[in-house]
């Protein structure tokens, strides 16, 4: 009996990729991004309490391309990530666990996630000046 060499277990290079599986690990990869965000929040935290020149400095940071796009990022990694843990609580709960319930509820989280990212960022934008 030879097993050649096929994969042993189910692997990326086997299956095309699906949009349940990929949802589940742009839900990990949220996950992983708040959490490092999360030091950025401290960085900026730390700078306020040490006084105007460290707070200048991060706020420098902050205001340039990179750092809005590390907070662009931040922000929608925080809106998926409430909503694909809503869609789980349903889920819990025995509800919409059909196969066409649970693309539709990707999608929806999608959709959701990006227009809660963009009306956060035009309402801080409008507030901001």
């Amino acid at each position: 009996m030879t097993t050649g060499n096929r994969p042993l277990s189910p692997h990326l290079q086997v299956y095309r990729p699906q949009l349940t599986s990929m949802l589940s690990i742009l839900h990990r990869v949220t996950g992983v991004a708040l959490a490092v965000g999360a030091l950025l929040l401290v960085w900026w935290l730390l700078a306020v309490a040490a006084g105007p020149d460290a707070h200048a400095t991060v706020n420098g940071f902050l205001i340039s391309w990179i750092g809005r796009l590390l907070l662009f990022g931040w922000s929608f990694a925080l809106f998926y990530h409430l909503c694909t843990g809503i869609r789980h609580l349903f889920w819990d709960a025995g509800l919409g666990m059909e196969l066409k319930q649970v693309y539709a509820s990707g999608w929806t989280v999608v959709a959701v996630s990006l227009a809660m990212t963009l009306i956060a960022w035009i309402a801080g934008y409008g507030v901001a000046g």
